[in-house]
């Protein structure tokens, strides 16, 4: 990320609006109670938000740095360094499967659906994979300018999370996102 995204993903803004509106839309009627999986908790916003509110959390951090801090801030949460596209859990581990804001940092369209699948994959039989992502705008692009962006389209989604596995996903979009649920039949 760049130091502009670092600064605002850091921030007390950022967290008060993610905290305060974003997470709770992204996880309406998404059970947290069981056993969760967070993909790409970046610095540690959503997961202080999920730990709380879920019966075991465990996140996996692709940068290894940002899982050994995560790993110190949270004792409770089991905290892994590894691959969304990887999972390093064994087949229907979870009960819910939830990212936020971090898909738009994977390289690219194959490697989002290869996430897609391996949450399909680590999901429990009516588990839930469910999350947000930012819309693709200039300021967004700006916000982005020597990061890793490959934007996901909410109205091509659907669709993606069916050929990954999932049932019945859906789509909405928020004013500066977009959220999306499918379930593991």
């Amino acid at each position: 990320m760049n130091v502009i995204h670092r600064r605002i993903c850091r921030s007390d803004d950022w967290s008060a609006r993610m905290h305060g509106s974003v997470l709770p839309w992204a996880t309406n009627d998404v059970d947290l109670g069981g056993d969760v999986l967070e993909i790409g908790p970046g610095y540690g916003v959503t997961t202080r938000w999920l730990a709380p509110r879920s019966g075991s959390l465990t996140a996996v951090e692709v940068d290894g740095t940002m899982a050994a801090d995560l790993a110190r801030e949270f004792s409770d949460v089991d905290v892994r360094h590894g691959d969304g596209a990887r999972l390093p859990f064994a087949d229907g581990s979870f009960d819910a499967v939830v990212c936020f804001t971090m898909l738009h940092h994977v390289p690219t369209p194959a490697l989002q659906d290869k996430l897609f699948a391996e949450a399909a994959r680590v999901l429990r039989p009516g588990g839930t994979f469910a999350g947000i992502d930012s819309l693709v705008t200039l300021r967004f692009r700006i916000i982005h300018i020597g990061d890793t962006m490959t934007g996901v389209d909410p109205g091509g989604l659907p669709e993606r999370l069916r050929t990954a596995g999932l049932d019945a996903p859906d789509t909405e979009v928020g004013q500066r996102s977009f959220r999306f649920r499918a379930d593991r039949g």
